[in-house]
């Protein structure tokens, strides 16, 4: 098996706010759309994000009525991490967990999109 891509399908209650979330402060491109359909992808590494309306006929009944909890969507950063967060916060973006190191030297940051889409940056610190 050769995976040629990854893509993350979040079901959500509003598609068209998570779409201008991904859009406008991550970078993202939609690439196809329909109703309570949107295909979102960046030209790196991330993921392509599909967003899905919460109830759609397309998914199997036990998923219809699911949203995206308990999920974090985690963006490995190279370097920039603490100016990324003044970039979002400056843009309005709400920082639901700030930046903060981990013992074993994880430097991260979340911020959650109005679907309550938890996304997570990480960048590892300097020895």
């Amino acid at each position: 098996m050769q995976i040629t891509a990854s893509t993350v399908s979040l079901t959500v209650d509003d598609v068209a706010a998570s779409r201008s979330f991904f859009t406008t402060h991550l970078g993202y491109e939609e690439r196809m759309a329909a109703d309570g359909f949107s295909s979102l992808s960046r030209p790196d590494a991330a993921p392509d994000i599909v967003l899905l309306r919460r109830g759609t006929e397309v998914l199997p009944a036990d998923q219809r009525d699911q949203r995206a909890g308990g999920l974090i969507l985690a963006f490995t950063l190279d370097s920039g991490i603490a100016q990324e967060e003044d970039r979002l916060r400056a843009a309005g973006v709400d920082i639901t967990m700030p930046l903060r190191e981990e013992p074993w030297g994880e430097r991260l940051f979340q911020i959650t999109d109005p679907n309550g889409v938890v996304v997570q940056f990480v960048e590892w610190a300097s020895s």
